[in-house]
């Protein structure tokens, strides 16, 4: 029998492309997408859709039972600079929703589990280079703090009911086909899009803040490889460490100078600027390579000329 999979949160930035990777490798008959919102109409009209909201627990059961899913895949969350601003509203979703899923494993209507966790989980106190997987951890921010707990609770309930949950801390993720959500690492997206719309780009952060980054192609094979490893190779039950490229606000215009060299771009930090300041500037993730053999395949000069090709032709741009 097929598996059944199930996405909580598959019109957001991960989630709409995570859907269809998942759908060409299980069909995609075998792959329920769901949000609370139906914007995203080619998703939703791409395969089997159902509107749940995360934090409805019977919604997510119900689901589960009328289409014998046995994996969620918990993507809804409010990001950091959103939770800034609605810090008890990130908090209920953030948590509540995890717990729902969980506590469905635990008694057994779902059978495995991935939710995201994130870099959001250090703090100032945390090694900032080479962050190693097992460090301090006190986040700064509503969302780190929610990671950092939801992290606790599925090793716990790992432990304790032997629930199958993984997860990956995820750095920034850079990605042409949907917008940001509300993240402190969104200006490295915007600032594809608003090269080649305007030639010019004013930056939250300072031009020196160096941030873990990844390409999307490459956190979505990073996510399907960890859900496909056999069991008894995961060591980690927390969340993996994950690291492709780590660059600088700087670093990343003068690569697209390179494609584009009448690009400009100014600075002018706000609120986002401290949460950056908080976060690791580059991530030892040498146990996901040993676990289960992770790799990534994007660069920052790579990304740069995939952004702007695929943007290009978004925008309707001669090559």
């Amino acid at each position: 029998m097929s598996s059944k999979i199930l996405i909580i949160g598959a019109c957001g930035q991960i989630g709409t492309e995570l859907t269809t990777k998942l759908r060409e490798i299980y069909g995609v008959n075998n792959v329920i997408a769901s949000d609370i919102n139906t914007r995203n109409l080619d998703l939703v009209n791409s395969g089997p859709f159902e509107i749940i909201d995360a934090k409805n627990f019977n919604a997510i059961k119900d689901c589960c039972k009328n289409h014998n899913i046995d994996t969620v895949y918990l993507m809804a969350a409010l990001l950091s600079a959103t939770g800034e601003k609605y810090p008890m509203e990130a908090w209920d979703l953030n948590t509540n929703a995890l717990f729902h899923v969980l506590n469905l494993a635990k008694d057994g209507v779902i059978k495995k589990i991935f939710w995201p966790s994130s870099i959001a989980v250090f703090g100032s106190t945390t090694p900032r280079e080479n962050t190693p997987q097992h460090t301090i951890c006190e986040p700064t921010t509503v969302y780190g703090i929610t990671k950092q707990v939801g992290e606790r609770w599925c090793e716990y309930y790992h432990n304790k009911y032997g629930v199958d949950v993984r997860s990956l801390r995820y750095p920034g993720i850079i990605s042409h086909k949907a917008m940001p959500g509300g993240g402190t690492t969104d200006y490295a997206v915007e600032i594809y899009h608003e090269a080649l719309k305007i030639g010019t780009y004013e930056c939250f952060l300072s031009k020196d803040t160096s941030l873990p980054m990844m390409f999307m192609a490459d956190a979505i094979k990073a996510t399907t490889e960890l859900m496909q490893t056999p069991v008894e190779h995961l060591t980690i039950r927390s969340s993996y460490n994950l690291a492709a490229i780590s660059f600088t606000p700087k670093e990343i215009a003068e690569s697209i100078k390179k494609q584009l060299p009448e690009f400009s771009i100014t600075y002018k930090p706000d609120f986002r600027q401290a949460i950056a300041d908080s976060w690791p500037s580059s991530i030892d993730d040498s146990i996901a390579r040993k676990d289960w053999n992770w790799k990534e395949n994007y660069n920052l000069e790579v990304m740069t000329i995939e952004m702007l090709t695929q943007l290009k032709l978004k925008y309707r741009i001669e090559p």
